[in-house]
Protein backbone atom coordinates (compact mmCIF):
# COMPACT_ATOMS: atom_id res chain seq x y z
CA UNK A 1 0.00 0.00 0.00
CA UNK A 2 1.33 3.37 -0.73
CA UNK A 3 0.43 5.73 2.27
CA UNK A 4 0.81 9.28 1.49
CA UNK A 5 3.26 10.75 4.36
CA UNK A 6 2.71 14.99 5.06
CA UNK A 7 5.07 16.36 7.13
CA UNK A 8 4.46 19.98 8.68
CA UNK A 9 0.65 21.10 10.29
CA UNK A 10 -2.09 18.81 7.99
CA UNK A 11 -5.45 20.37 7.25
CA UNK A 12 -7.52 17.80 8.11
CA UNK A 13 -10.58 17.84 10.19
CA UNK A 14 -9.73 17.12 14.06
CA UNK A 15 -12.75 14.46 14.29
CA UNK A 16 -14.88 14.98 17.60
CA UNK A 17 -16.24 11.94 20.13
CA UNK A 18 -19.22 10.25 21.36
CA UNK A 19 -19.69 9.33 24.97
CA UNK A 20 -18.86 13.36 25.76
CA UNK A 21 -16.08 13.85 24.81
CA UNK A 22 -14.88 17.70 23.94
CA UNK A 23 -12.49 19.06 21.37
CA UNK A 24 -9.06 19.98 22.88
CA UNK A 25 -8.62 24.03 22.33
CA UNK A 26 -6.84 25.03 19.35
CA UNK A 27 -3.50 26.84 20.13
CA UNK A 28 -1.98 29.90 18.41
CA UNK A 29 0.44 27.62 16.17
CA UNK A 30 -3.03 26.30 14.64
CA UNK A 31 -5.84 28.95 14.17
CA UNK A 32 -7.59 27.24 11.94
CA UNK A 33 -10.93 24.72 13.21
CA UNK A 34 -9.77 21.79 10.47
CA UNK A 35 -6.50 22.06 11.36
CA UNK A 36 -4.67 18.82 13.77
CA UNK A 37 -4.50 20.39 16.96
CA UNK A 38 -1.80 19.59 19.76
CA UNK A 39 -0.68 20.35 23.60
CA UNK A 40 0.09 24.11 23.67
CA UNK A 41 3.67 24.25 24.99
CA UNK A 42 5.21 21.11 24.37
CA UNK A 43 7.76 19.06 22.18
CA UNK A 44 8.44 15.37 21.39
CA UNK A 45 12.24 15.62 21.11
CA UNK A 46 14.60 12.67 20.09
CA UNK A 47 18.58 13.93 21.10
CA UNK A 48 20.87 12.49 18.97
CA UNK A 49 21.86 10.35 21.66
CA UNK A 50 21.04 9.09 25.02
CA UNK A 51 20.00 11.89 28.11
CA UNK A 52 23.02 13.50 29.61
CA UNK A 53 23.29 16.43 31.78
CA UNK A 54 25.37 18.46 28.95
CA UNK A 55 22.31 17.59 26.36
CA UNK A 56 19.92 18.78 29.26
CA UNK A 57 21.67 22.21 29.62
CA UNK A 58 21.87 22.66 26.14
CA UNK A 59 18.22 21.87 25.35
CA UNK A 60 17.72 24.54 28.22
CA UNK A 61 19.94 26.69 26.89
CA UNK A 62 17.37 26.36 24.27
CA UNK A 63 14.38 27.18 25.73
CA UNK A 64 12.89 23.80 26.41
CA UNK A 65 12.85 21.64 29.57
CA UNK A 66 12.71 17.79 29.93
CA UNK A 67 9.25 16.49 31.56
CA UNK A 68 9.72 12.63 30.82
CA UNK A 69 11.85 10.27 28.97
CA UNK A 70 9.32 8.43 27.21
CA UNK A 71 11.52 5.59 25.45
CA UNK A 72 15.17 4.94 24.25
CA UNK A 73 15.45 4.03 20.45
CA UNK A 74 18.82 2.61 19.39
CA UNK A 75 20.36 4.53 22.17
CA UNK A 76 18.76 8.11 21.31
CA UNK A 77 16.69 9.42 23.95
CA UNK A 78 12.63 10.15 23.01
CA UNK A 79 11.73 13.55 25.53
CA UNK A 80 8.81 15.12 26.12
CA UNK A 81 9.71 18.55 26.46
CA UNK A 82 8.40 21.95 28.00
CA UNK A 83 8.79 25.21 26.02
CA UNK A 84 9.94 27.28 29.15
CA UNK A 85 11.01 30.71 27.23
CA UNK A 86 7.36 31.27 25.51
CA UNK A 87 7.98 30.80 22.05
CA UNK A 88 5.24 28.89 20.34
CA UNK A 89 5.53 25.04 19.38
CA UNK A 90 5.69 25.51 15.02
CA UNK A 91 8.70 28.09 16.29
CA UNK A 92 10.79 26.09 18.78
CA UNK A 93 10.73 22.68 16.88
CA UNK A 94 12.19 24.53 14.03
CA UNK A 95 14.83 25.74 16.37
CA UNK A 96 15.44 22.84 18.11
CA UNK A 97 15.64 21.08 14.61
CA UNK A 98 17.92 23.79 13.19
CA UNK A 99 20.40 23.51 16.47
CA UNK A 100 21.81 20.19 15.53
CA UNK A 101 21.13 18.70 18.82
CA UNK A 102 18.20 16.37 17.70
CA UNK A 103 16.83 14.18 15.42
CA UNK A 104 13.63 15.66 15.39
CA UNK A 105 10.81 17.97 16.96
CA UNK A 106 7.62 17.77 16.45
CA UNK A 107 4.03 18.80 18.07
CA UNK A 108 2.47 16.59 20.82
CA UNK A 109 -0.46 15.81 18.91
CA UNK A 110 -3.82 15.76 20.66
CA UNK A 111 -6.10 12.57 19.51
CA UNK A 112 -10.15 12.32 19.75
CA UNK A 113 -12.36 9.27 19.13
CA UNK A 114 -13.75 8.51 15.85
CA UNK A 115 -17.78 7.32 17.34
CA UNK A 116 -20.77 9.79 16.51
CA UNK A 117 -24.16 9.33 18.70
CA UNK A 118 -27.01 7.66 17.41
CA UNK A 119 -29.80 5.32 18.98
CA UNK A 120 -28.99 4.61 23.02
CA UNK A 121 -31.79 2.17 22.97
CA UNK A 122 -31.10 -1.61 23.01
CA UNK A 123 -33.53 -4.13 21.60
CA UNK A 124 -32.39 -7.87 20.64
CA UNK A 125 -31.65 -8.58 16.87
CA UNK A 126 -29.69 -5.09 16.85
CA UNK A 127 -26.10 -6.93 16.43
CA UNK A 128 -26.60 -6.79 12.43
CA UNK A 129 -22.95 -6.29 12.49
CA UNK A 130 -22.30 -9.77 13.68
CA UNK A 131 -24.30 -11.27 10.94
CA UNK A 132 -24.17 -12.05 6.98
CA UNK A 133 -25.63 -9.44 4.12
CA UNK A 134 -22.98 -6.23 4.98
CA UNK A 135 -22.45 -7.16 8.59
CA UNK A 136 -18.88 -9.10 9.61
CA UNK A 137 -19.92 -12.77 8.86
CA UNK A 138 -19.29 -13.62 12.35
CA UNK A 139 -22.26 -15.66 13.01
CA UNK A 140 -21.31 -18.32 10.41
CA UNK A 141 -17.69 -18.78 12.39
CA UNK A 142 -20.06 -19.34 15.83
CA UNK A 143 -21.61 -21.65 13.62
CA UNK A 144 -18.62 -24.05 13.00
CA UNK A 145 -17.61 -23.48 16.38
CA UNK A 146 -14.62 -20.81 15.75
CA UNK A 147 -15.68 -18.58 18.78
CA UNK A 148 -12.15 -17.42 19.77
CA UNK A 149 -9.70 -18.55 22.57
CA UNK A 150 -8.62 -16.85 25.58
CA UNK A 151 -4.89 -17.45 24.81
CA UNK A 152 -4.96 -14.67 22.08
CA UNK A 153 -4.49 -11.13 23.38
CA UNK A 154 -5.77 -7.46 21.91
CA UNK A 155 -4.89 -4.23 23.12
CA UNK A 156 -7.23 -1.66 23.08
CA UNK A 157 -4.94 2.15 22.76
CA UNK A 158 -8.22 4.06 23.85
CA UNK A 159 -10.30 5.33 26.77
CA UNK A 160 -10.36 2.72 29.40
CA UNK A 161 -13.36 -0.11 29.68
CA UNK A 162 -15.17 -0.98 32.56
CA UNK A 163 -13.93 -4.49 33.13
CA UNK A 164 -16.55 -5.84 35.09
CA UNK A 165 -19.10 -5.24 32.63
CA UNK A 166 -21.13 -8.67 33.19
CA UNK A 167 -20.29 -8.91 28.88
CA UNK A 168 -16.60 -7.83 29.88
CA UNK A 169 -15.90 -9.50 32.75
CA UNK A 170 -14.96 -13.24 31.26
CA UNK A 171 -12.47 -11.64 28.88
CA UNK A 172 -10.50 -9.16 31.06
CA UNK A 173 -7.31 -9.77 31.68
CA UNK A 174 -5.48 -9.84 35.74
CA UNK A 175 -1.82 -9.23 34.78
CA UNK A 176 0.01 -12.05 36.20
CA UNK A 177 3.16 -10.37 36.26
CA UNK A 178 2.37 -7.94 38.56
CA UNK A 179 -0.11 -8.55 41.43
CA UNK A 180 -1.88 -6.00 43.45
CA UNK A 181 0.31 -5.41 46.38
CA UNK A 182 2.21 -1.78 45.81
CA UNK A 183 5.05 -3.09 43.89
CA UNK A 184 6.28 -2.79 40.71
CA UNK A 185 7.01 -6.51 40.36
CA UNK A 186 7.62 -6.74 36.86
CA UNK A 187 10.08 -3.91 36.42
CA UNK A 188 8.11 -1.77 33.70
CA UNK A 189 7.68 0.76 35.39
CA UNK A 190 3.85 0.81 36.39
CA UNK A 191 3.01 -0.35 39.50
CA UNK A 192 0.52 -2.48 39.82
CA UNK A 193 -0.72 -2.85 36.65
CA UNK A 194 -3.07 -5.73 36.87
CA UNK A 195 -5.77 -4.74 34.26
CA UNK A 196 -3.33 -2.37 32.13
CA UNK A 197 -2.35 1.03 32.54
CA UNK A 198 -3.89 4.76 32.45
CA UNK A 199 -1.44 6.55 30.80
CA UNK A 200 -3.91 9.75 30.38
CA UNK A 201 -3.73 9.57 34.42
CA UNK A 202 -0.74 7.84 35.14
CA UNK A 203 -2.60 5.27 37.11
CA UNK A 204 -3.19 1.72 37.73
CA UNK A 205 -7.50 2.51 37.63
CA UNK A 206 -8.09 1.96 33.73
CA UNK A 207 -12.01 2.66 34.30
CA UNK A 208 -13.03 5.80 35.94
CA UNK A 209 -17.19 5.95 35.29
CA UNK A 210 -17.81 4.99 38.55
CA UNK A 211 -21.73 2.96 38.97
CA UNK A 212 -23.22 6.14 36.99
CA UNK A 213 -21.04 5.36 33.64
CA UNK A 214 -19.87 8.82 33.34
CA UNK A 215 -16.49 7.99 31.56
CA UNK A 216 -15.34 5.52 29.50
CA UNK A 217 -18.19 4.61 27.77
CA UNK A 218 -16.24 4.75 24.12
CA UNK A 219 -13.45 1.91 25.39
CA UNK A 220 -16.19 0.03 26.78
CA UNK A 221 -18.21 -0.15 23.54
CA UNK A 222 -14.90 -1.10 21.21
CA UNK A 223 -14.16 -4.04 23.96
CA UNK A 224 -17.88 -5.16 23.36
CA UNK A 225 -17.78 -5.43 19.58
CA UNK A 226 -14.13 -7.03 19.69
CA UNK A 227 -15.26 -9.74 22.46
CA UNK A 228 -18.20 -9.31 24.55
CA UNK A 229 -18.98 -12.88 26.13
CA UNK A 230 -22.06 -14.45 24.78
CA UNK A 231 -25.43 -16.50 26.14
CA UNK A 232 -25.65 -13.78 29.44
CA UNK A 233 -28.26 -12.14 27.98
CA UNK A 234 -26.49 -8.48 26.28
CA UNK A 235 -24.66 -8.38 23.11
CA UNK A 236 -21.58 -10.21 21.96
CA UNK A 237 -18.60 -9.67 20.47
CA UNK A 238 -16.97 -10.99 17.24
CA UNK A 239 -15.45 -13.17 19.41
CA UNK A 240 -16.87 -14.97 22.51
CA UNK A 241 -13.57 -15.78 24.17
CA UNK A 242 -10.33 -13.32 23.38
CA UNK A 243 -8.25 -11.24 26.42
CA UNK A 244 -8.56 -7.79 25.99
CA UNK A 245 -5.99 -5.44 28.11
CA UNK A 246 -6.35 -1.58 28.35
CA UNK A 247 -4.27 0.72 27.72
CA UNK A 248 -6.43 3.81 27.97
CA UNK A 249 -4.52 7.05 26.73
CA UNK A 250 -7.88 9.27 26.38
CA UNK A 251 -9.97 11.10 29.09
CA UNK A 252 -12.39 13.77 28.71
CA UNK A 253 -10.26 16.15 26.61
CA UNK A 254 -8.82 13.20 23.85
CA UNK A 255 -5.36 12.29 24.42
CA UNK A 256 -2.32 12.94 22.60
CA UNK A 257 1.20 11.50 21.04
CA UNK A 258 3.08 11.17 24.30
CA UNK A 259 0.53 8.87 26.07
CA UNK A 260 -0.24 6.69 22.99
CA UNK A 261 3.42 6.26 22.22
CA UNK A 262 3.88 4.99 25.74
CA UNK A 263 0.34 2.88 25.40
CA UNK A 264 1.76 1.13 22.38
CA UNK A 265 5.51 0.65 24.04
CA UNK A 266 3.10 -1.25 27.09
CA UNK A 267 1.70 -3.90 24.82
CA UNK A 268 5.28 -4.50 22.59
CA UNK A 269 6.95 -4.62 25.99
CA UNK A 270 4.24 -6.90 27.07
CA UNK A 271 4.85 -9.24 24.03
CA UNK A 272 8.86 -9.24 23.78
CA UNK A 273 9.03 -9.99 27.79
CA UNK A 274 6.71 -11.72 28.88
CA UNK A 275 5.91 -13.52 25.83
CA UNK A 276 1.80 -12.70 25.60
CA UNK A 277 0.33 -13.54 22.25
CA UNK A 278 -0.71 -9.73 22.12
CA UNK A 279 -2.11 -10.07 18.04
CA UNK A 280 -3.28 -6.20 17.60
CA UNK A 281 -3.76 -3.51 19.22
CA UNK A 282 -7.23 -1.52 18.43
CA UNK A 283 -7.14 2.20 17.91
CA UNK A 284 -10.42 4.54 17.18
CA UNK A 285 -9.09 7.76 17.84
CA UNK A 286 -7.48 10.23 15.07
CA UNK A 287 -6.76 14.02 14.14
CA UNK A 288 -3.10 14.39 14.51
CA UNK A 289 -0.80 15.14 12.50
CA UNK A 290 2.27 13.14 11.11
CA UNK A 291 4.48 12.12 14.08
CA UNK A 292 7.77 10.39 13.82
CA UNK A 293 8.01 9.21 17.38
CA UNK A 294 4.42 7.75 16.91
CA UNK A 295 5.26 6.36 13.24
CA UNK A 296 8.31 4.34 15.26
CA UNK A 297 6.33 3.44 17.97
CA UNK A 298 4.10 1.49 15.67
CA UNK A 299 7.06 0.26 14.00
CA UNK A 300 8.20 -1.09 17.28
CA UNK A 301 5.16 -3.01 17.99
CA UNK A 302 5.29 -4.24 13.89
CA UNK A 303 8.35 -5.96 14.60
CA UNK A 304 6.84 -7.60 17.51
CA UNK A 305 4.17 -9.16 15.23
CA UNK A 306 1.51 -7.19 16.49
CA UNK A 307 -0.76 -4.95 14.42
CA UNK A 308 -2.01 -1.61 14.59
CA UNK A 309 -6.13 -1.88 13.18
CA UNK A 310 -7.12 1.84 13.07
CA UNK A 311 -10.22 4.19 12.40
CA UNK A 312 -9.90 5.62 9.31
CA UNK A 313 -11.60 9.06 10.61
CA UNK A 314 -15.13 10.55 10.56
CA UNK A 315 -14.72 13.92 8.25
CA UNK A 316 -16.44 11.93 4.84
CA UNK A 317 -12.86 12.87 3.51
CA UNK A 318 -10.57 11.33 1.10
CA UNK A 319 -7.15 10.23 3.11
CA UNK A 320 -5.29 9.45 0.20
CA UNK A 321 -5.58 13.45 -0.77
CA UNK A 322 -5.46 14.29 3.06
CA UNK A 323 -3.60 12.00 4.87
CA UNK A 324 -5.05 10.86 8.89
CA UNK A 325 -3.35 9.69 11.29
CA UNK A 326 -2.88 7.01 12.62
CA UNK A 327 -4.88 5.14 9.69
CA UNK A 328 -2.27 6.67 7.52
CA UNK A 329 1.14 5.14 8.32
CA UNK A 330 2.70 2.32 6.42
CA UNK A 331 5.38 0.49 8.53
CA UNK A 332 6.80 -1.72 5.45
CA UNK A 333 9.81 0.77 5.59
CA UNK A 334 10.58 0.49 8.82
CA UNK A 335 9.34 -3.27 9.48
CA UNK A 336 9.57 -5.04 6.67
CA UNK A 337 5.71 -5.77 5.96
CA UNK A 338 2.58 -2.89 6.95
CA UNK A 339 1.40 -3.48 10.16
CA UNK A 340 -1.31 -1.13 10.02
CA UNK A 341 -4.91 -1.97 8.73
CA UNK A 342 -7.26 1.40 8.38
CA UNK A 343 -10.95 0.70 8.21
CA UNK A 344 -13.92 3.07 6.82
CA UNK A 345 -17.26 2.42 8.03
CA UNK A 346 -20.32 0.55 5.98
CA UNK A 347 -24.22 0.79 7.42
CA UNK A 348 -26.52 -2.16 7.25
CA UNK A 349 -27.53 -2.08 3.56
CA UNK A 350 -23.63 -2.22 2.53
CA UNK A 351 -23.28 1.83 1.78
CA UNK A 352 -20.33 3.83 2.74
CA UNK A 353 -21.02 5.86 5.87
CA UNK A 354 -21.78 9.38 5.05
CA UNK A 355 -19.53 10.35 7.73
CA UNK A 356 -16.77 7.79 7.24
CA UNK A 357 -13.40 8.60 5.84
CA UNK A 358 -11.36 6.96 2.58
CA UNK A 359 -9.07 6.14 0.30
CA UNK A 360 -8.02 3.82 -2.61
CA UNK A 361 -4.51 3.48 -1.24
CA UNK A 362 -4.95 4.47 2.16
CA UNK A 363 -7.81 2.80 3.75
CA UNK A 364 -7.46 -1.06 3.53
CA UNK A 365 -10.72 -2.45 4.05
CA UNK A 366 -14.94 -1.29 5.61
CA UNK A 367 -16.92 -2.84 8.38
CA UNK A 368 -20.00 -2.34 9.99
CA UNK A 369 -19.98 1.57 11.84
CA UNK A 370 -23.52 2.76 11.69
CA UNK A 371 -26.15 1.99 14.51
CA UNK A 372 -23.55 -0.56 16.25
CA UNK A 373 -24.86 -1.95 19.72
CA UNK A 374 -22.22 -3.02 22.42
CA UNK A 375 -21.83 -2.58 26.38
CA UNK A 376 -20.89 0.57 27.54
CA UNK A 377 -20.59 1.25 31.45
CA UNK A 378 -22.64 1.11 33.78
CA UNK A 379 -23.57 -2.77 33.01
CA UNK A 380 -26.10 -1.51 30.44
CA UNK A 381 -25.70 -1.21 26.07
CA UNK A 382 -26.07 1.71 23.68
CA UNK A 383 -25.85 1.98 19.82
CA UNK A 384 -23.17 4.31 17.97
CA UNK A 385 -22.23 5.21 14.61
CA UNK A 386 -18.43 6.17 13.68
CA UNK A 387 -15.04 4.38 12.13
CA UNK A 388 -14.51 3.66 15.97
CA UNK A 389 -17.25 0.84 15.68
CA UNK A 390 -15.98 -0.49 12.49
CA UNK A 391 -12.60 -0.53 13.48
CA UNK A 392 -12.82 -3.29 16.75
CA UNK A 393 -15.17 -5.51 14.06
CA UNK A 394 -12.04 -5.60 12.19
CA UNK A 395 -9.64 -6.28 15.46
CA UNK A 396 -11.99 -8.98 16.92
CA UNK A 397 -11.57 -10.80 13.20
CA UNK A 398 -7.82 -10.29 13.50
CA UNK A 399 -8.00 -12.19 16.62
CA UNK A 400 -10.76 -14.66 15.63
CA UNK A 401 -8.20 -15.98 13.02
CA UNK A 402 -5.23 -16.01 15.16
CA UNK A 403 -7.70 -17.99 17.46
CA UNK A 404 -7.75 -20.46 14.26
CA UNK A 405 -4.22 -20.01 13.48
CA UNK A 406 -2.15 -19.87 16.00
CA UNK A 407 1.39 -20.08 14.00
CA UNK A 408 -0.04 -17.09 11.54
CA UNK A 409 2.42 -14.33 11.79
CA UNK A 410 1.49 -10.57 11.55
CA UNK A 411 1.79 -10.03 8.04
CA UNK A 412 0.00 -13.63 7.54
CA UNK A 413 -3.02 -12.39 9.53
CA UNK A 414 -3.21 -8.73 8.35
CA UNK A 415 -3.20 -10.40 4.42
CA UNK A 416 -5.86 -13.47 5.21
CA UNK A 417 -7.97 -10.21 6.81
CA UNK A 418 -7.91 -8.16 3.26
CA UNK A 419 -7.34 -11.19 1.30
CA UNK A 420 -11.30 -12.28 2.77
CA UNK A 421 -12.65 -9.27 2.21
CA UNK A 422 -16.40 -9.35 0.28
CA UNK A 423 -16.22 -6.93 -2.92
CA UNK A 424 -18.81 -4.26 -1.94
CA UNK A 425 -20.33 -1.56 -4.29
CA UNK A 426 -20.14 0.83 -2.01
CA UNK A 427 -16.23 0.23 -1.01
CA UNK A 428 -15.04 0.02 -4.87
CA UNK A 429 -12.78 2.57 -5.64
CA UNK A 430 -12.71 3.63 -2.20
CA UNK A 431 -10.57 1.36 -0.37
CA UNK A 432 -7.53 -0.73 -1.21
CA UNK A 433 -9.81 -4.35 -1.13
CA UNK A 434 -12.70 -2.87 -2.68
CA UNK A 435 -14.08 -4.57 0.14
CA UNK A 436 -15.75 -5.50 3.61
CA UNK A 437 -14.73 -7.48 6.20
CA UNK A 438 -15.93 -10.98 5.96
CA UNK A 439 -15.04 -13.46 8.48
CA UNK A 440 -17.36 -16.73 8.01
CA UNK A 441 -14.88 -18.52 5.92
CA UNK A 442 -11.80 -18.20 8.73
Amino acid sequence: MNRTRLFGLLTLSVLLAACGQTPAQLTPDAPQASAPTFVDGELLVQLKGGVSSQALTSLSALGVQNVETLATVNGAALLRARITDGQGVTAKAQQLQASGLVRFAEPNWTYQTQALPSDISYTNGTLWGMKGNFGSGAETAWAAGKTGSKSVYVGIIDEGYQFDHPDLRGNAWMNPFDPADGRDNDGNGYVDDSRGWDFANNDSTVYDGGTRGSLDAHGTHVAGTIGGTANDGGVVGVNHNVTFISGKFLGRRGGNTADAIKAVDYFTDLKTRHGLNIVATNNSWGGGGYSQAMYEAIVRAAKANILFVAAAGNSGTNNDTTASYPSNYDTTAGAGYDAVIAVAAIDKAGALASFSQYGKTTVDIGAPGVAITSSVPYNTYSSYNGTSMATPHVTGGVALYASINPGASAAQIRSAILGSATPTTSLSGKTVTGGRLNVSGF
